[in-house]
């Protein structure tokens, strides 16, 4: 009897069989290659969209849990590297900038969303991805406000194309523009969406540029929190004032049923910094530590980008495209704008 045989077929190389081997083959390409230097965060970023487009990823919702608890963990790694000094004092620079900048980019996004006709809620998202810290921010907020999954993956793919794109485009302008380093720092905080992005833009300008740009992006992470909180309230008022049955509103049905997941991680960050700006010997761990976290956000890079599909894509459209495009040129120019005129 003939022996089965392998068949190479032109859908081989998409198929179970070999999607998954290669997804954990660029893993390790990855991060080898993120120890000797070559591979960048926005290479890795490069790959993992090079995956998604002509692949299906075979641990979609694994990954994206994984990503999480990855980019966290190479954020507390990396403040190892860290003075809590400089820390607290790029936070208190950045507050400022980073209150009047969310301010006006909630109202600004909600005004272009109006203007342009798009979806209310996927607006909403959209504003409040570019305001805060994109797809974190994102999660926080859709079920608040009660968001369908299209209108989910509208925003997401907006922020994130966006995001992707201030990776590679930032540095170079920085260098372009004579930032210093803290100039840069604060303004990839502000005008990047996603907290992983900054990260990888900044250690790309400089040491001192990824301790300020990732504490004023952890400083503003924290804006999730009085954020949702305020969608909660509104959502739960016009509940109110729709129903004509008196109830006590924290008995309503209709009250939204959701958590608001604290970043606890920004604090175990914090705790990092103490233990390498007062404890002896400490900068040994740092040493070792730092490179293994910038590993760590290289993987999440790849992961973000594998993790995008290409009816993501697809879903979001010219009109929720444009008004992210649009807040994020107006966010970038205004933040540039600030830090060149106070710094």
């Amino acid at each position: 009897m003939q022996q089965p045989h392998l068949l190479i077929t032109p859908t081989f190389f998409t198929s179970e069989a070999m999607r998954k081997p290669l997804f954990w083959l660029l893993l390790v390409i990855i991060a080898s290659g993120f120890w000797l230097t070559w591979i960048s965060p926005p290479v890795a970023l490069l790959l993992g969209l090079g995956f998604a487009l002509t692949t299906d990823h075979p641990y979609r919702q694994e990954s994206s849990k994984a990503m999480k608890w990855l980019l966290q963990a190479s954020v507390v790694g990396l403040g190892f590297g860290m003075n809590i000094t400089s820390v607290l004092k790029a936070g208190q620079t950045g507050f400022g900038f980073t209150v009047a900048s969310i301010a006006g980019t909630l109202g600004l996004g909600l005004l272009l969303g109006k203007i342009l006709g798009v979806q209310q809620k996927a607006s909403q998202l959209i504003a409040v991805g570019t305001a805060v810290c994109g797809g974190s921010a994102i999660a926080a907020v859709a079920p608040v406000i009660e968001a369908e999954d299209a209108e989910i993956s509208v925003a997401l793919g907006t922020v994130f194309v966006l995001n992707a794109v201030a990776l590679f485009v930032f540095p170079p302008l920085g260098t372009a523009l004579g930032l210093t380093q803290e100039q840069f720092g604060i303004w990839a905080a502000i005008a990047i969406h996603d907290t992983s992005s900054v990260v990888g833009a900044a250690s790309k300008y400089g040491a001192e540029a990824l301790s300020i740009a990732t504490t004023v992006k952890l400083s503003r992470a924290l804006w999730i929190i009085p954020i949702t909180l305020g969608a909660a309230f509104v959502v739960l008022r016009k509940q109110r004032t729709m129903t004509s049955v008196i109830h006590s509103p924290l008995a309503t049905d209709a009250s939204p049923k959701t958590a608001i997941h604290l970043p606890y991680f920004i604090g175990f960050f914090i705790v990092a910094s103490l233990i390498n700006t007062f404890i002896p010997g400490a900068s040994v761990l740092g040493l070792l530590l730092v490179p293994i976290a910038k590993i760590g956000l290289s993987l999440t890079l790849f992961l973000i980008g594998a993790g995008l599909s290409r009816q993501m894509l697809v879903s979001v459209g010219l009109k929720p495209l444009l008004q992210g495009l649009v807040l994020w040129i107006a966010i970038s120019l205004a933040a540039l704008w600030a830090v060149q005129t106070v710094l």
